[in-house]
Parts: C-alpha cells; structure tokens; sequence
C-alpha cells in the first residue's frame, strides 16, 4: 500500500506527458541539471530553526548554528553535505547524500541523522529557475505525511533551505526547518 501511496504522489507531483506531446518547453527538455548543486560546494555558517513538534499545533521553535560541508564527490555526479550544529537543545550532526539521476534530471537528496542511523526516505526533485523543489512520502508519529524541501535565496555566498510537512495530502503544509547558510571562506 505504502509503494501505491508513493507512486501516485510521484504521478501527481510529475505526471509523464502525453504520448506524441512534452508537457515542457524544448529548452527545459534539453536542460542538464548535473551542476544545480555546484553553488554549495564549500564550507559554510548554517543558522537553523527547527518546529519542536511538527503537525501538532506546536509553535515552538529552537535555534542551533554550526557549519555545513558541502564536498564533490563521484566526478560531480553526487555530493555530500555534513551539518554540524549546536544549540539550546542539544546537537544534531547529519549527513546528507545527494544522488544526481541523468535520465530523469532529477537529484534524489538522502538525509541521515547520525543518532538515528538510518538513511530516511529521499526526497526528490530539480531546480528550475534558481529554487530547487524537492517532494517524498514519509511517516511521523504512525501517520503517512508528504515532505517538501525547498532551496532557495541563492547567491554566491548564502542560501535557504526549508523543508515543511503535510498532513492533507498537500493542500497545506507546515514549515519545519529554516536554514540559512552563508558562505566561510577558505
């Protein structure tokens, strides 16, 4: 039932185009997304709030900052992110594999909290005019959600990373994690 759920939320969020039609301009066919993730390569400030307790009317949030590191890997077919932050709450040191798939265009970003010790579901998704979208279909607390990770703001020397659940199949979603990462240099 979970892999129907999920392959209809694939269908929704990229339905294929009708046969003989592209449901995209020539130029956004054409357009190769392997360097979408070339901005981040580096080390880099990360200042992060994160929702307590997502989907429960909560309001309360809790601060961290630290760094992220963002290196190549695979000649650029891939990359891999680790984030070290600390604050009031406590510490939470993550990494996060992102896969780049040439057939689809698409990144596949595979995060894992080193005190869960599990990869969680990927999200995935592309860039397109500067903002990188990114869907999967996850659970919390027994109940089926979908996951949005948007990244956004994105100059030479920072950007914006949010990611936020929905309960309703994506009518609304909540805002669980703000992150904003500014470049150190080397």
């Amino acid at each position: 039932m979970h892999l129907l759920i999920t392959l209809l939320l694939v269908a929704v969020i990229f339905p294929p185009p009708i046969f003989g039609q592209s449901s995209k301009a020539p130029e956004q066919q054409l357009r190769d997304g392997l360097h979408d993730f070339d901005f981040e390569i580096g080390l880099w400030k990360t200042q992060l709030r994160r929702l307590v307790r997502p989907l429960t009317g909560s309001t309360t949030w809790v601060e961290y900052e630290g760094t992220s590191r963002v290196s190549k890997v695979l000649d650029g077919r891939a990359n891999l992110v680790e984030l070290k932050v600390a604050g009031s709450s406590g510490r939470i040191e993550g990494l996060s594999l992102r896969l780049y798939n040439p057939d689809s265009h698409q990144w596949s970003l595979n995060f894992a909290n080193i005190n869960a010790g599990a990869l969680t579901p990927p999200t995935i998704g592309e860039f397109k005019e500067g903002r990188g979208e990114f869907y999967n279909q996850d659970t919390l607390n027994g109940r089926s959600i979908l996951v949005r990770f948007i990244i956004s703001d994105i100059t030479p020397n920072s950007c914006r990373f949010e990611q936020a659940f929905s309960a309703d199949g994506g009518k609304t979603w909540e805002v669980n994690w703000i992150a904003v990462d500014t470049r150190i240099k080397e």
